[in-house]
């Protein structure tokens, strides 16, 4: 669906932003018109989804051979055909997939110049993966060329360059998203001894509306990728964009001097990358008059000295400016006078840590989580100079997933409303934003063992990096009623210098030599295991196992 957006409606706005919260002009900008490559593919019916269209869900799933199959016979203009098929024989495997998918195997099958034969033993593998690599040569075929003539399968990638046909050529996980990229790709790229494109070819079969076909012609912003900062939004001409991370406070802070160094990006008609969504792209209007293009609510900029395309030169300069990255990898960077630079969340929201929890350990959970709702993000792909594998996860007891940095949880403040907002800086005199080169932990001490809360649990035992601690009820009558098997599933928890929190007293732990001769820590006599699922700080997937192991609450937890 088209992205039309005005001033008055900007991605800020989009936000929460009040009116005269920032220097956003209250003029009219240009409308703005953004299709995302899968917006594109799906209008033009080359990329149909699942039943519930092309949902992230779908979107983010990886490819099948069995749709790469459908898509070669789709780009042909043979899929009607396919699903009208009759014929008895198949694959062996065939009856694993739905009855219009077997009708589009079992025509493949008798068709074997279409390139489809299988996978040997009479098997098409429908469900296996596929790669980049694989992909470029269904595209290829679809152009009209052939593999074993005009190119040899070992050199696809480099004969789909030669013919327009690189964007995804560095995907390691092929995804269905890349579909609309690269087929958007073959659409716009000539048939072999033709002048005419794939899409011109299409709809004169009538498979493609020839009245959607000037959508194909918009300028597109691109994704470059590098070793060094993985894959990075460029505008049509390659030229790398960045964010200022001043703008968190004031969208107007680059002026003057810093304009001519940092040229605006404007446009108000263009289709971005399939990892990118068109409803994240915005416009204002500065406070000098002209219209600039935002991308999550962070104006987008170029650098003077980038000189050609894939220059990142702009990246890291003076620690506040940034390259963009996909969804901006869920981590951005915000900078204020009075605070330096600290982490925000993609939009520019402030995240906090809370001083008393410890490393893999959250300490807020019920009402406190009303006021401090957790921060969450599957993939994160940070700013230069902050470490990505610094970010982990916490598996809170409730199932709900929570992100920490260097171990400690995340937090977003209630009170905050919009971009740039950090009321929730030493609130009670515990809760903080993080400075990546400041930071180095809470105060709160990280004891060999510990308490960690849930809703669902309440207070239970955890090691030092949060890891749950269990007791064995029959324990009760042998503390070496744990043995073989079992200790492969259930290992025992032993720390020589053992500490705890000031919660816990230290008295209640002991030692426990077994009768192999190895020791186990102790508390009130029960011997302490870990449960060999649980692979995450905040997991208790132990928890009434066979419903003789259980986490210990030292409030309920009775001496053995």
């Amino acid at each position: 669906m088209v992205n039309v957006k005005k001033v008055i409606v900007s991605s800020l706005v989009l936000l929460g932003l009040a009116a005269g919260a920032t220097a956003l002009s209250a003029a009219a900008a240009e409308p703005l018109n953004v299709k995302s490559e899968t917006d594109i593919a799906g209008d033009l019916g080359i990329l149909q989804g699942d039943g519930s269209g092309l949902t992230a869900e779908y979107l983010n799933k990886s490819t099948t051979r069995l749709q790469a199959a459908v898509m070669s016979l789709r780009l042909k203009g043979l899929e009607s055909e396919a699903l009208a098929y009759k014929g008895t024989e198949n694959f062996k495997d065939a009856s694993g997939v739905s009855k219009e998918n077997q009708a589009i195997l079992g025509y493949l099958k008798a068709n074997p110049a279409l390139g489809w034969q299988g996978t040997g033993s009479d098997t098409f593998e429908p469900m296996a993966g596929i790669t980049a690599q694989q992909y470029y040569k269904v595209l290829l075929e679809s152009l009209g060329y052939g593999q074993g003539t005009d190119f040899q399968y070992d050199d696809v990638i480099t004969f789909a360059a030669k013919n327009g046909l690189s964007k995804i050529a560095g995907v390691k996980s092929f995804k269905n998203l890349h579909i609309a990229t690269a087929t958007l790709e073959a659409l716009k790229a000539p048939i072999k001894g033709s002048s005419k494109t794939l899409a011109v070819d299409l709809s004169q079969k009538g498979k493609i509306s020839a009245s959607k076909l000037s959508v194909l012609e918009t300028p597109a912003l691109g994704l470059k990728m590098s070793d060094a900062l993985g894959s990075y939004l460029t505008d049509a001409k390659g030229m790398t964009l960045y964010y200022f991370t001043k703008d968190v406070a004031n969208v107007n802070s680059c002026v003057d001097a810093c304009l001519a160094n940092w040229p605006i990006y404007n446009a108000n008609n263009f289709t971005v990358p399939a990892e990118f969504s068109a409803a994240d792209f915005g416009v204002f209007t500065r406070a000098d008059g002209k219209d600039q293009i935002t991308y999550k609510g962070w104006p987008l900029y170029y650098f003077a000295k980038d000189q050609k395309p894939g220059d990142t030169v702009g990246d890291n300069v003076g620690k506040v400016w940034f390259v963009i990255k996909p969804s901006n990898g869920g981590i951005a960077m915000g900078t204020k006078p009075d605070l330096g630079n600290y982490l925000t969340d993609a939009r520019g929201m402030a995240l906090y840590y809370y001083d008393k929890d410890t490393k893999g350990v959250s300490n807020c959970s019920g009402k406190c989580l009303e006021k401090w709702p957790v921060f969450y993000s599957s993939a994160i792909s940070a700013p230069t100079g902050v470490n990505s594998a610094d970010f982990g996860t916490l598996v809170r007891a409730d199932g709900s997933l929570q992100t920490t940095y260097q171990g400690f949880p995340l937090y977003y403040w209630v009170d905050d409303k919009k971009m740039g907002d950090t009321t929730g800086q030493d609130v009670g005199h515990v809760w903080y934003v993080i400075d990546p080169v400041k930071f180095s932990g809470t105060k709160a001490v990280n004891s060999s063992v510990k308490t960690s809360k849930s809703d669902a649990l309440g207070t239970y035992l955890v090691d030092q990096n949060g890891m749950a601690l269990y007791l064995f009820t029959k324990d009760k009558a042998d503390p070496n009623s744990c043995v073989g098997p079992c200790l492969v599933n259930w290992p025992i928890f032993y720390d020589e210098n053992l500490t705890v929190s000031t919660d816990l007293a230290a008295s209640d732990f002991g030692v426990l030599t077994r009768a192999d001769g190895k020791k186990q820590s102790t508390y009130k006599g029960w011997p302490l295991y870990y449960w060999v699922k649980d692979h995450l700080p905040g997991e208790t997937t132990g928890q009434n196992v066979g419903k003789v192991w259980f986490v210990l609450d030292p409030a309920k937890t009775e001496a053995r």
